[in-house]
């Protein structure tokens, strides 16, 4: 059965189409409520569903939260996502979810189809790339964010700024110190470990990945260590492992006992799993560190040393901050990263 039209209820209730629409749209004209109360019970009557698009038209706001993430399905993701949805619920808003697999084409195309349903802010989350191969996807995203700036959008980004964009206006950044927090880890570990240090890190050109690296390499460099030795991977559960096979063949062949930093803590889940997968065991053969602390973790054994960030805050400030903000972290140090006794450090 057709679904029932706006100009049937406007001919059932015996009022003009623009009456109908001013009270089943949320118009602020509002006309008498003797009429307004006709004009719902002939919608009720004919089971009319109001259009989302037309009642933003009249209210100038859809009540909608775009939301772009890199993958759902990793924690550091849906955290972000849980703290989103707890700012929208406050602003009596619902929250529309995109996922892009990290491409800056993709979220061009979700801040488009964002801003074509009169979406009333958008947040992205996931790193910026300074690849080459992303350079005029990078463009193209800047493009398409600035034009929904100029007409009345709001931007909420998580880590950097959209490389190219050119707004301040409605565009706000959630800064993550990153490199700091590294460099805080660094030299912990420093304190506790004499053996070598690597670092298992995404693609270089990604900025979040590139940030954690070069403030885990400072914090060595102030701790009087030598550089750790960098392993490009996929910056996910899938390059951590892969990470791993190599890195259990050398540990296991060499002997080498190593100090390793992954640099979020789904590779390092990934990175542990392969290593077990060979017989190598943490942290009796090996130590490891992630970072962002994601709620996995509860269930995982050993109890993995991290970077603690506030995820679900990370989200509120993006929904919800009108200047944008900035966050703090702490480091975590668990069982991952303990020298067993009697072991030389």
């Amino acid at each position: 059965m057709a679904a029932s039209t706006l100009s049937e209820v406007a001919r059932l209730a015996g009022v003009s189409l623009a009456t109908a629409s001013r009270v089943l749209n949320g118009s602020s004209r509002k006309p008498a409520e003797d009429i307004a109360d006709r004009v719902r019970q002939a919608a009720d009557k004919l089971g009319y569903v109001p259009n989302a698009q037309a009642q933003a038209l009249a209210k100038s706001s859809s009540g909608l939260i775009g939301l772009i993430v890199h993958d759902i399905a990793d924690p550091y993701f849906s955290a972000i996502a849980r703290g989103v949805q707890g700012a929208a619920r406050e602003q009596n808003r619902m929250v529309l979810l995109a996922s892009t697999s990290g491409s800056p084409a993709e979220e061009r195309e979700a801040v488009a189809a964002f801003a074509a349903r009169r979406a009333d802010s958008i947040v992205i989350a996931g790193s910026r790339s300074a690849r080459d191969e992303d350079a005029l996807a990078n463009a193209g995203l800047a493009a398409e964010l600035d034009r929904y700036c100029r007409n009345g959008g709001h931007v909420g980004v998580v880590g950097h700024p959209v490389v190219g964009a050119s707004t301040t206006e409605g565009y706000r950044v959630v800064e993550v110190p990153n490199e700091e927090l590294a460099a805080d880890l660094a030299r912990e570990l420093a304190d506790s470990h004499d053996a070598g240090f690597v670092v298992v890190a995404g693609p270089e050109g990604l900025f979040t990945s590139d940030d954690r690296v070069r403030g885990f390499q400072r914090g060595l460099a102030e701790a009087g260590r030598p550089a750790a030795e960098v392993i490009r991977t996929g910056f996910n559960r899938a390059g951590g492992y892969d990470a791993g096979l190599a890195l259990a063949e050398r540990i296991t062949s060499a002997k080498d006992r190593l100090c390793i930093f992954a640099v979020n803590d789904v590779m390092a889940i990934g990175v542990t799993a392969a290593l077990r997968s060979k017989g190598v065991w943490i942290p009796r053969d090996a130590t490891i560190a992630g970072f962002d602390d994601i709620e996995t973790l509860r269930d995982f054994r050993p109890a993995l040393s991290t970077v603690f960030l506030p995820l679900e805050e990370i989200g509120r400030l993006a929904a919800g901050a009108t200047e944008g903000g900035s966050v703090t972290g702490s480091v975590k140090l668990r069982r991952s990263t303990e020298v067993p006794a009697g072991d030389p450090a």
